[in-house]
């Protein structure tokens, strides 16, 4: 994980979000990360409701990645540790690691790259009033 702030979000695997093996789902850590993103927004102030609503802006995910390193399953308790690894002008980075409460094991680990962008789909700039957020989780 980055060495900026992390926030850390506890879901529990749901039936419905296991396959034949019984084992999650690969698509179900995106939705994971999801959560544990605006989870990390909350944490640093602001909501992405409020991003929406009253700046008109949207974070579109442009790139994610996810590596699986051991399985998770039903009825388990999960960390998703999400930080922030870099931010610019238009473009916001974030990390996730996905942890098995219990042993504590890495279960996933990924990453998303986000756009500012309008209703209208074009790409923004960041308002000051998230970006001095995001720098100083960054520590700048």
């Amino acid at each position: 994980m980055s060495e900026t702030l992390v926030c850390e979000t506890r879901v529990r695997v749901r039936y419905a979000e296991t396959d034949r093996m019984g084992v999650v789902y690969h698509s179900n850590y995106l939705v994971w990360f999801e959560v544990g993103r605006v989870e990390w927004l909350r944490q640093m102030g602001f909501s992405y409701r409020e991003m929406e609503e009253q700046e008109d802006l949207a974070i579109a995910v442009v790139d994610v990645h996810c590596r699986y390193k051991a399985p998770a399953r039903y009825d388990e308790e999960l960390i998703v540790r999400t930080s922030i690894k870099n931010v610019r002008e238009c473009m916001i980075h974030f990390l996730y690691e996905v942890v098995r409460v219990n042993d504590n094991m890495l279960l996933a680990e990924g990453d998303t790259t986000h756009l500012v962008v309008g209703r209208d789909m074009k790409v923004k700039a960041i308002p000051d009033k998230y970006m001095s957020v995001f720098r100083k989780a960054l520590g700048r």
